[in-house]
């Protein structure tokens, strides 16, 4: 039962990784990219994780601590990624309403403290 388990868990997360992967291809620009890639991958590995948990019970430790890492650097690397771009002056979709950054740094630079 555990092993039949196991496997809709990590066929649910295959759907996750497969989903961030069309992500990557159908959003408009890097940003939009990165954030689709992002949270499904991350949710797509942990559950890829917790299936594995289910056949091999005596991993489970070493695959909480990958799912940690997982949990802690998917979204940071993401988040460095979005500035790099950003600071290079890559080009947001054209359907972007909204650049909160640019109206953050034009504030900081009116009260003359460093973006």
């Amino acid at each position: 039962m555990s092993e039949l388990i196991g496997s809709i868990v990590v066929l649910v997360g295959a759907f996750f990784l497969f989903s961030a992967g069309l992500g990557l291809l159908r959003m408009p620009d890097v940003y939009t990219r990165i954030q689709a890639g992002t949270k499904a991958s991350t949710l797509g590995n942990i559950l890829v994780l917790v299936g594995l948990s289910f056949y091999h019970p005596d991993w489970a430790f070493k695959l909480l601590i990958v799912a940690y890492f997982v949990l802690m650097t998917n979204p940071l690397s993401s988040h460095a990624l979005s500035r790099a771009a950003y600071a290079f002056h890559t080009p947001l979709a054209p359907s972007t309403v909204v650049d909160a950054l640019r109206e953050e740094n034009n504030n900081n630079a009116g009260e003359g403290r460093s973006p």
